[in-house]
Order: C-alpha cells, then sequence, then structure tokens
C-alpha cells in the first residue's frame, strides 16, 4: 500500500503525480525483488515544513528536497531485520515514510531543464532506494544508487531533460 498525502497548497499536485509516485515506488520494489506486501507513506510538503523536520531529525536547518526515514533495516536491497515493523491489521511490511517539499522539487526541475514529473519521480526512486538500505556517502555507493534510480527513471520514459 502507498499512502500519498498533500499538505501543502504551493505547487498544484494533481492526480497523475499521485500516480507517478505509486508507480515509481512500484518499479523500485519490482527492480529489488521485494516480495512481500509493503507499505510506503509519502508526505508531500512546502519548503517550510521540510525546514522544520530536516532541523528536528537531522539538527540542519534548512529546507531540502526529499528525507527517507526508512522503518525496516535493509543494507543495498537485502532485508536485514523486519522484526516489529509489519502493520498488525494488514500485514504489510512498514518500510518507511518519504517526505517530498514540492517547491524545492518544482525549483529544481526548472534548474535541471526537466520536467516536474523527472524531479518527483527522480526524489520518490531515490528515496524508495534509502528505504531499502542503499546510500550515498562514498564514491561506488552513489554511482550504484544512482545507476538504479536512473535504469527506473528510463523505464518510465522519464530520461534527463525531458520536459
Amino acid at each position: 500500500m502507498i499512502i500519498i498525502e498533500n499538505e501543502q497548497d504551493r505547487i498544484s499536485i494533481s492526480g497523475n503525480i499521485n500516480e507517478l509516485i505509486e508507480r515509481t515506488i512500484d518499479l523500485c520494489m519490482k527492480a529489488e525483488k521485494l516480495e512481500k506486501a509493503y507499505e510506503v507513506s509519502v508526505l508531500i510538503v512546502d519548503d517550510e515544513e521540510i525546514r522544520k523536520i530536516n532541523r528536528e531529525h537531522r539538527d540542519i536547518d534548512k529546507a531540502t528536497d526529499v528525507l527517507s526515514f526508512p522503518m525496516a533495516e535493509f543494507e543495498n536491497g537485502e532485508l536485514i531485520s523486519d522484526e516489529g515493523d509489519y502493520d498488525p491489521e494488514s500485514e504489510e511490511l512498514m518500510l518507511g515514510d518519504i517526505i517530498i517539499s514540492a517547491e524545492t522539487a518544482k525549483r529544481q526541475a526548472h534548474e535541471y531543464g526537466h520536467s516536474f514529473e523527472r524531479e518527483i519521480a527522480f526524489l520518490t526512486a531515490h528515496s524508495c532506494f534509502h528505504l531499502l538500505g542503499y546510500d550515498h556517502m562514498e564514491a561506488e555507493e552513489e554511482k550504484i544508487m544512482l545507476g538504479k534510480q536512473e535504469k527506473i527513471l528510463r523505464q518510465m520514459g522519464l530520461n534527463r531533460h525531458s520536459i
């Protein structure tokens, strides 16, 4: 199950954006061969709200494009521990939360010369791979993670600089 909530009113978010987010998450999970039923929560906010969340959880007092809060423990796509990470009603594995700033996504899409849709899909894929235990702190990790993200975007027809 994918839960999407839009809690901002500065950037128009259509049903197409919600479908795009769902498709991106589904493709990431299929690419990683996650065969368990899962739950991901996506919250779309403005810069002010993501700044507050970033300050509270990371001690960084500035807006960012996307934040990921994993629940189950993964390492490079492999489930390490899922103890206590299942929804008692649906029995779905709760992977975690994704928080996207619509304002920053819109600004970055313009800066990079591609569509808002591509930027939302990129940020969603990026965050999904964080939920699945990938990181980009080291150059090799970053190469792997970016490769996975770009593969998903190509599958969706959202190549770089596609408007």
